[in-house]
This record gives C-alpha cells, structure tokens and sequence, in this order.
C-alpha cells in the first residue's frame, strides 16, 4: 500500500484533497510528519523520509515520490478508475501533463516569488511573469468551466490549490475567479479542511 507523509494546513494537503476526491482513502496510508513552518515552528520529523524534510512524499513499493505533480500523475495513473487524470492514450493525456508540469516548473515559482517581492529580469525570462500565468489559465478557462474542458480533472485540484492559501494572488479576471470558487466549493476539500482543523 502507498504511504503519503502528509503534515496538515502544508502543501500536502492538496494530496489529502485528491485522495478523497478519488476515493481511496482506504488503499494509501497517511503518515502525518512534522515539518519547518514558515513562522519558524516546527522542525524536522525523524519519521519523515524526505531528503529535506519536506511534504508530501510518497512511498510506494521501492518507489519514493517527491513534488505535487509527480505524485498527482503517479496516483492519478495508478487509480485510472477514479477518472480524475488522462491514461496513456487518451487525448488529452499530452494536455493534462502540461499542465501538471506547468504548475510545479512555472506557476508555483512565479506565485512564490511575486509574494515575496522577488523581482528580476532573469527571473521573468525563466519562470514568466504573473500576468503571462493568469494569461494562460485565463485562455484556458474562458469557454469552458475547468482546465481540461466540461469535467474537473486533477489539473484543476493542483493548479487552483495555492489560490486556497494565497487568495490575495487572485487575479480580477472573472473566468479565473469563477473557477477556483467551483474547485473550492468540492466536498472533498470541505471534508479535508475539516479533518484538519480538528487537529489544530
């Protein structure tokens, strides 16, 4: 069986999200870890596996997993009967990578580094900029209520996660706005949000 570190209220917790939204809470073991907070709390968990003391991570067999999008497209593909990814051979397959790897290589970058205040010629040649990133989520979402077309997809859980916990990131532009308001009206993160909060 899989095995998620998981510290709660963390990125992570976008993988909890995902887990119920596919139903199979009972076929992957959450370990909850401690890690750093960005207040200074915290601090490394001997139980954690990650190399850096980060989450999520994920065991799977003699499979270890780091970084959101990877373990989305790892699970996604190993659960194709959830139907919240592209298998190989699906059309949109090609599709729903980019965006998983647009996320974790450009997306969360940019986002991290505008809260941040980190501002560099270099770095907009790189990563984009934050207007070029909504730009992009705003073609992609202006005739069609989510990433990949009519239906919610694990594209849409990742990319319109940091909008949960950065929420003044979000851009006036109406079709981004009312896409991240359906990705957060699921039961599944209403679920997840509560477990937590019980812990705190």
């Amino acid at each position: 069986m899989p095995t998620l570190y998981h510290a709660p209220q963390s990125r992570s917790s976008s993988l909890l999200v995902l887990v119920e939204e596919m139903g199979i809470g009972d076929q992957i073991d959450v370990v909850e870890v401690h890690v750093r907070r960005q207040d200074g709390s915290g601090g490394p968990d001997p139980r954690n596996p990650h190399p850096e003391g980060k989450v999520p991570y994920l065991v799977a067999g003699t499979d270890h997993l780091r970084e959101r999008g990877a373990i989305v497209a790892y699970l996604t593909d190993r659960f194709p009967e959830a139907g919240l990814g592209r298998p190989v051979g699906h059309p949109q397959r090609g599709t729903y990578l980019s965006w998983l790897f647009y996320y974790q290589g450009v997306m969360e970058p940019v986002l991290v580094l505008d809260w941040a205040k980190v501002d560099h010629p270099a770095v907009r040649a790189t990563f984009r900029d934050l207007e070029t990133v909504f730009a992009r989520l705003s073609e992609a979402l202006t005739d069609q209520p989510y990433l990949l077309g009519k239906s919610y997809s694990a594209a849409d859980l990742l990319l319109s996660s940091p909008f949960q916990w950065l929420p003044e990131a979000l851009p006036e532009d109406p079709a981004i706005r009312a896409w991240v308001a359906r990705c957060a009206d699921r039961p599944a993160i209403a679920a997840v949000a509560a477990r937590e909060a019980a812990l705190v």
